[in-house]
């Protein structure tokens, strides 16, 4: 299901963050750095009233400030391209500015739904500001206050009311998306797979403004190619600013079943790279990084393999192909690792099976003990797929250290090869549900 974007704009200290916040329900915006992958998160995916969205925070626009620089206005600008309805925050309070009009001459172009969110309408003054707002023009004024929860459920009513509940559509042609930083080959990958052994079978209209959707056959099997590097008109401009990068390829991940992380060989592993790689495995999607442009490089795949291997230590069962997308070479070892991971996404093991080879690790390998209690494995099943999700009955689920846990995960790995597939591992007390 493709979900639509929200965006919220306006000029600074409105209070877009605190409502991102709210709505999110997480402190992840500027007003709380957390580090890590979200350090920088400016957008959530969001719920209210069962109906699911993205939710993109932006800069304050502040044209009078000489330091307005041109990536404000571009995060501005592609948010409002990538939005479906724009939630346009002033500020009650203060009332009407010049940055104000900034603000609506640029929304005036994108003919999207825009909301006028009149914040910090629980104080004296807002009252007497409130009709002066009308002068922007637009058709929808909602009153709130993101502190105090004014006008809260108003305004996001209003945001959804065109949106879908959440829907059970099931496509089982398996999706690929191909991702990663700006200017590392994806368009050159997603061209180099369409055009071997003459694939293509049909365009699939674009189901986003970021992404082309293709359907192709390799080996009789039916996948759909995600390209997130099919951008319009502005989209190269727009790439290069990271945050938004990661962004787009969020989205496609959201969508795919297995991703294709492109780096670029002669510009080496960056931050960015893993990034946008801890979001494929949050999700639960298959991953496979490319290593493209490797004609232009002077390592050896051996050296090159355990460089990837100590920069994401947290996916070594991703699979590493090495291509150059432009010459096509080693381009026909990369489909043969997507057929693997499929089959490890999608792998359905009988519970005899696992009973036994988790019996068999844990009187290898006794799991230590705490305060004189000791872990015991009664029973596991399969509950999942896409990714191989695993419930373990035990005795105290409190007793699991995690050490214990990644011992399992790779005793289920080697005897079941599961390549290229994150693997979600749950415990539960026997007895309770």
């Amino acid at each position: 299901m493709n979900l639509p974007t929200v965006a919220i704009l306006g000029r600074p200290n409105v209070g877009k963050s605190t409502l991102f916040n709210k709505i999110v329900g997480k402190k992840i915006s500027i007003i709380e750095d957390i580090p890590g992958v979200t350090r920088d998160r400016i957008y959530e995916k969001a719920t209210y009233q069962n109906k699911s969205f993205y939710l993109i925070d932006t800069g304050g626009i502040d044209a009078s400030n000489l330091d307005f620089n041109d990536e404000i206005k571009m995060q501005a600008e592609l948010a409002i391209e990538e939005a479906d309805v724009i939630i346009f925050m002033v500020d009650g309070k203060e009332g009407l500015t010049s940055n104000d009009l900034v603000v609506r001459d640029m929304l005036r172009k994108s003919k999207k739904k825009i909301i006028v969110a009149i914040n910090k309408s629980d104080v004296k003054e807002s009252k007497n500001n409130l009709y002066d707002f009308y002068e922007l023009g637009f058709d929808d004024y909602i009153e709130i206050s993101s502190i105090h929860n004014l006008g809260y459920i108003e305004l996001m009513d209003k945001v959804t009311e065109d949106f879908k509940e959440k829907e059970l559509v099931e496509d089982n042609t398996t999706k690929i998306s191909v991702i990663g930083r700006p200017n590392v080959g994806k368009s050159s990958l997603v061209n180099a797979l369409l055009n071997e052994e003459r694939m293509v079978v049909s365009d699939i209209a674009g189901t986003t403004r970021d992404s082309v959707d293709t359907k192709f056959k390799y080996m009789n099997k039916d996948y759909i190619l995600i390209d997130t590097a099919g951008m319009r008109k502005k989209g190269k401009i727009y790439e290069n600013i990271e945050k938004y990068s990661l962004f787009r390829s969020m989205k496609a991940i959201e969508r795919s079943d297995i991703c294709l992380l492109v780096i670029n060989a002669e510009e080496g592993i960056k931050e960015h790279d893993k990034h946008i790689a801890g979001y494929a495995i949050e999700e639960g999607k298959g991953l496979i990084i490319v290593v493209n442009k490797w004609d232009k490089s002077e390592e050896s795949i051996k050296d090159y393999k355990d460089l990837v291997r100590a920069e994401f230590q947290f996916a070594t069962y991703a699979p590493v192909v090495f291509l150059s997308a432009l010459t096509k070479k080693r381009i026909s070892t990369l489909m043969p690792e997507v057929e693997k991971v499929e089959g490890s996404i999608t792998k359905e093991i009988p519970t005899s099976l696992l009973n036994n080879v988790v019996g068999n690790a844990q009187i290898l390998n006794q799991a230590p003990s705490y305060k004189g209690k000791r872990l015991r494995i009664y029973f596991v099943s399969q509950t999942g797929i896409k990714p191989p999700k695993f419930t373990l009955r035990v005795n105290d689920k409190g007793l699991v250290h995690f050490s214990y846990e990644r011992y399992i995960e790779n005793t289920l790995r080697q005897n079941f090869n599961l390549e290229g597939t994150p693997i979600i591992i749950q415990w539960k007390n026997r007895g309770n549900e």
